[in-house]
């Protein structure tokens, strides 16, 4: 997976369905700039949000939501208003949300999870995916703990690329090097894999579409076709289903990055 080119592309593409999770609205590593801009360029029929839209837990630490956080809500809207299905699936982050299944909020569905049929006829578990990590259901402390070392990665590694932009070098990313090197890591993320397949099995589902572990991948799992949408803090990935009901996972990259190819991040568990 490449980094997008806009000047490649017609000035919107339109698919069948989007799907995007992980943004954390509210979060100082949020990069919803960069969200409202690849919508300015997308759009679907049908969008769901896989999660961890807002970011309950950062706000309550204290309040941040910048301008740009405010029109990334209003351009959600606004695509619900011209006649976009939206459908919400509250993540771990925003858990508050999950007091409301079945109600609409400016014409956005709010769900538990939901089975999407593509344009094949197959059929996809939509599902966050927290409630198959352990660690967020089972020691909570150590999930905010988690959360907050998250967030110190990110401030050195903007502060890292700030010196190698200034030096011509590539995007790095920690978060991915951790999670691609470190064996509990890639552990861990093998075993997700495994549980949301398993849970789509159980579904009598072709397969599942999720979010939470920030690593945006297209995979087949024991005969159970896997994806993930990534997220909106690093890797800026969202999944998109074409008419014929492919799959592809567009990567929207700032201007920084578009020199070099952009490959799915692997961050946050929690």
């Amino acid at each position: 997976m490449g980094s997008y080119d806009m000047s490649d592309e017609s000035p919107e593409r339109r698919f069948r369905t989007l799907f995007i999770s992980d943004v954390h609205l509210g979060a100082r590593g949020s990069q919803a700039d960069l969200l409202l801009d690849f919508l300015r360029y997308h759009d679907a029929d049908t969008i769901y949000l896989v999660g961890d839209i807002v970011d309950g837990w950062a706000l309550k630490s204290g309040w941040y939501w910048p301008q740009s956080h405010n029109d990334l809500v209003q351009k959600l809207l606004r695509k619900a208003r011209k006649g976009a299905k939206v459908i919400y699936i509250p993540g771990n982050h925003d858990e508050f949300l999950r007091n409301y299944y079945g109600t609409h909020f400016g014409g956005i569905d709010v769900v538990e999870n939901t089975v999407h049929t593509g344009a094949d006829g197959k059929r996809y578990l939509v599902i966050h995916g927290d409630i198959f990590d352990l660690v967020v259901q089972n020691a909570r402390w150590l999930a905010h703990l988690g959360d907050k070392a998250y967030d110190f990665a990110i401030q050195v590694n903007r502060l890292v690329n700030f010196f190698r932009r200034a030096f011509g070098v590539p995007y790095w990313s920690l978060s991915q090097w951790a999670k691609l090197r470190v064996k509990n890591a890639v552990n861990y993320i093998g075993a997700f894999e495994q549980a949301l397949a398993a849970e789509a099995r159980r579904h009598e589902a072709d397969g599942v579409i999720c979010g939470h572990i920030h690593y945006a991948v297209i995979r087949d799992e024991n005969g159970i076709r896997y994806m993930n949408c990534g997220d909106w803090v690093e890797s800026c990935t969202a999944l998109a289903e074409h008419d014929d009901g492919h799959f592809e996972i567009i990567t929207w990259a700032d201007q920084l990055r578009k020199a070099a190819p952009v490959v799915p991040v692997a961050a946050r568990a929690a």
